[in-house]
């Protein structure tokens, strides 16, 4: 008896594990080659413009800019550098260091594969408000004083950037742009893997009673445990979503989730040092303050909607 239970868990691990694989994969490609496409008509020079432009307007548009920007929380700190010495408005700075790793194409098009358009719609919208009214918060109490100064200096010259492409022929474009798709796939794809196979076990093996106890919707205090933990796990969008996906399915609340997933994404312990460079820790405080706050009201805020 012991034996058919444990073939149909590796069966049921096994055939998670492929069509996460396979349905995670295409979907990565093809986000991050639109993305591609996309940005070579919104190249980083025109964005530090636009958000250097009207302050009463940048909120919204770097929100925006941030969820159509496919980077992690480490991989926003050389960007938002740019935007420094740009001089672009530091509000509108701050938005986009919060909307751009958890409002990306990938997230919110994993997000959607895995817990529907409803989710998805109520993920966006406490993320973006949450970001846009930090941001402006900040910059009205003042918080820009808390950038190191030289965090300003301009970089030193490295070549002729994105005039380099200018003469390419247009058929090379497409080429281009599908390389650094694949390459940048080749460097998420252990993460990517890592999560996959983590959550398939956890969906094929973890006693669907451990998780209940410890995390389910009658928990109180299972929101801000997970929100917590997720800046120091560090667990990639693409990991932490096909994770959260097996938690859920083993009974973990998704508000608790939701925290997970907000947390994982919004902050780590790596960026945090990043961050060290640019800010005083006045500000990285702050920072963190930010992102654990909307971690958990989101994840309340879903159990109270939902």
């Amino acid at each position: 008896m012991l034996l058919n239970i444990d073939i149909k868990m590796v069966q049921d691990t096994l055939n998670m594990f492929a069509f996460l694989a396979v349905e995670l994969t295409t979907l990565f490609l093809l986000i991050s080659y639109l993305v591609g496409i996309l940005q070579e008509y919104i190249p980083p020079t025109k964005i530090q413009s636009i958000l250097s432009g009207k302050k009463g307007k940048g909120y919204i548009v770097a929100g925006f800019l941030g969820a159509i920007t496919p980077f992690c929380s480490c991989s926003t700190i050389p960007f938002l550098k740019g935007l420094l010495r740009a001089r672009a408005g530091f509000g509108t700075m701050m938005v986009f260091l919060f909307a751009s790793p958890l409002l990306n194409p990938i997230i919110i098009g994993l997000f959607v594969v895995t817990f529907g358009l409803q989710v998805t719609a109520f993920y966006f919208t406490m993320a973006m408000g949450v970001s846009v009214a930090a941001g402006y918060t900040l910059e009205k109490c003042g918080f820009e004083k808390y950038v190191k100064p030289e965090a300003y200096l301009a970089p030193e010259s490295k070549g002729c950037g994105s005039t380099c492409d200018a003469n390419n022929p247009p058929v090379n474009k497409w080429k281009k742009i599908w390389d650094t798709t694949w390459i940048d796939f080749k460097k998420v794809l252990p993460y990517l893997i890592g999560g996959i196979a983590l959550g398939s076990l956890i969906y094929g093996f973890m006693p669907t009673e451990f998780v209940a106890k410890i995390a389910n919707e009658d928990n109180p205090f299972a929101i801000p445990v997970a929100a917590v933990i997720g800046i120091p796990l560090y667990i990639r969008a693409e990991a932490v979503i096909p994770l959260s996906a097996a938690l859920a399915a083993k009974g973990m609340g998704l508000g608790a989730v939701m925290a997970l997933i907000i947390g994982s994404a919004g902050a780590s312990l790596t960026e945090v040092i990043l961050l060290k460079s640019i800010f005083k820790n006045t500000m990285i405080v702050a920072f963190l303050a930010v992102i654990l706050s909307m971690a958990v009201s989101a994840g309340y805020l879903y159990s109270v909607i939902f």
